[in-house]
């Protein structure tokens, strides 16, 4: 399963990586965002799945919390989601 990870680019960057990986072969690729790239993740996913690869669907979606060291010794809870699409 091909995997993509979303940060701080533009969007169609992110859209073209996953549909490079399908054109690749993968059956499935997954996207992964954390914290503020969340709502960039679902845009990706929305965008090939209404737009751009007609017939491509939600497989699953999995959201979660990850612990990150903070300053000072504290920790940072960060809330995670991996949306994985695939190819009928």
């Amino acid at each position: 399963m091909g995997e993509v990870y979303i940060g701080r680019k533009p969007i169609m960057n992110y859209v073209l990586a996953v549909i490079t990986q399908f054109n690749s072969g993968e059956k499935e690729v997954s996207i992964k965002a954390r914290g503020k790239s969340i709502s960039r993740a679902v845009d990706v996913a929305e965008i090939l799945r209404n737009k751009l690869l007609q017939g491509v669907q939600i497989k699953e979606i999995k959201i979660g919390t990850e612990e990150i060291p903070g300053q000072e010794g504290n920790t940072l809870n960060v809330s995670t989601i991996e949306i994985v699409l695939e190819k009928p």
